[in-house]
């Protein structure tokens, strides 16, 4: 006769990926009315665990890394993660098609919600899923985007639209490859194969995209100069000796810059809004609003802080990435972040 403690041993008890997987499936099916997921969804939401996993190890490591007196005292877990709304959020962007295994897809950043007392997880959308969104949901999606920067070196010529020309164009040359000067600024140009009337270029000077670059941003990325560490032996751990200049990946960062802006600027059709867009969007004003309350909360009884934008501000909000800890820090660009699933040299 079997002993029933024993059953109860040999009862294996989920994995976490497995209790993932539930919940996710769970909301999907409550979504479309169907619980099965194609292959295709399994291995999306396969990712996103994955992805989370690796962010989750890599902030509590930081978490642990901070002394007793700043460190969040809730550990960066699974346990600690709000299990809810991540499965939702996660149903929303799978089925619009981020992938966070594809590098500059979608990046995913833990922050501590005071009210909840858990981990939500905010997702931050790469370069290349901007232009995932902006095709899919866009009103008249141009048949080609062309994203440029203009160094001292090259040679354009913008043809704007008048009388003697039917439509938008340029010229663009780039005389000497290997040694093209200094970075003028850049441009987008939509252009549509069957009505070019419809062609549009827009410039962009490197003072307008650098307008964009935040305050704090990251030196790694745009270069200058960052703190430099040195382990101190006697005392036992890292410390400040003085600053170091770094290179970091400027011509890429600004290309960037350009490139959100092309597919930012593509007007999303209201007829193609779904559930699924507006869960982003409702995402994103959560996202922002938390951001507010840390602001807030950091600087309680100090300094009048002046949230209206000035005219003729930048129209692409600035968001920004948390802190190791699990709270946001502020200034980071999205830009700044590098994806979830990895990168290769310079294309963060």
């Amino acid at each position: 006769m079997t002993n029933p403690n024993q059953q109860a041993l040999e009862k294996k008890e989920p994995t976490q990926s497995e209790r993932f997987m539930s919940k996710v499936v769970s909301e999907f099916g409550s979504s479309v009315g169907e619980v099965a997921l194609t292959n295709f969804q399994k291995r999306l939401a396969q990712n996103y665990f994955v992805a989370l996993d690796s962010v989750l190890r890599t902030t509590e490591e930081k978490r642990l890394k901070k002394s007793e007196r700043y460190r969040d005292p809730l550990p960066v877990i699974w346990s600690n993660v709000n299990m809810d709304k991540l499965a939702r959020d996660v149903v929303a962007y799978a089925r619009i098609g981020f992938d966070p295994s594809q590098p500059n897809h979608i990046n995913l950043i833990p922050f501590k919600n005071n009210n909840t007392g858990k981990y939500d997880i905010g997702f931050i959308e790469g370069y290349r899923g901007l232009e995932l969104k902006s095709v899919k949901y866009g009103l008249d999606v141009p048949d080609f985007v062309t994203v440029e920067l203009v160094y001292s070196n090259d040679y354009f010529a913008p043809i704007k639209r008048d009388a003697n020309h039917p439509y938008e164009s340029y010229e663009f040359e780039i005389k000497n490859p290997f040694d093209r000067g200094t970075i003028l600024g850049g441009f987008y140009f939509h252009s549509y194969t069957k009505t070019p009337e419809k062609n549009k270029l827009v410039m962009m000077t490197i003072k307008e995209i650098e307008k964009r670059k935040p305050d704090h941003a990251s030196p790694e990325f745009w270069g200058g100069e960052k703190d430099k560490w040195v382990w101190d032996e006697k005392a036992k751990k890292n410390v400040k000796q003085g600053t170091e200049t770094v290179e970091g990946w400027y011509d890429k960062m600004c290309w960037k810059t350009v490139y959100r802006a092309a597919h930012s600027d593509i007007t999303i059709d209201s007829q193609k809004i779904d559930d699924d867009y507006l869960r982003l969007k409702q995402m994103e004003s959560d996202f922002a609003e938390a951001e507010v309350e840390r602001e807030i909360g950091a600087n309680a009884n100090g300094k009048i802080i002046d949230v209206t934008p000035p005219a003729g501000a930048d129209p692409d909000p600035k968001i920004e990435e948390p802190s190791s800890q699990g709270e946001m820090d502020f200034e980071i660009n999205p830009n700044d972040i590098p994806p979830t699933g990895g990168t290769e040299g310079p294309d963060f």
